[in-house]
């Protein structure tokens, strides 16, 4: 139950701060959580892929942020 809520509370971060590197995206605040969760799937998933390990917590937030940061990109291109 607890690494849920850390995972959950990674996501949130990472989604506020790719939120912030992408300036422009205007998703909102709940958007961006939610895509900061979903990015912290896709991060750790594309790590895994090419070989690259995210211990602890603040490799699990960069891991996350960039995943995080990639989805909004993917999202605002579609958009557009």
């Amino acid at each position: 139950m607890i690494s849920i809520i850390i995972f959950l509370a990674i996501g949130a971060l990472a989604g506020w701060l790719a939120g912030n590197f992408m300036k422009g995206s205007d998703f909102g605040l709940v958007k961006n959580i939610i895509v900061g969760i979903i990015g912290s799937v896709v991060g750790g998933f594309l790590f895994g892929l090419i070989g690259i390990s995210s211990d602890g917590l603040i490799g699990s937030i960069i891991t996350s942020t960039i995943g995080a940061v990639l989805l909004l990109f993917i999202i605002g291109k579609m958009k557009n």
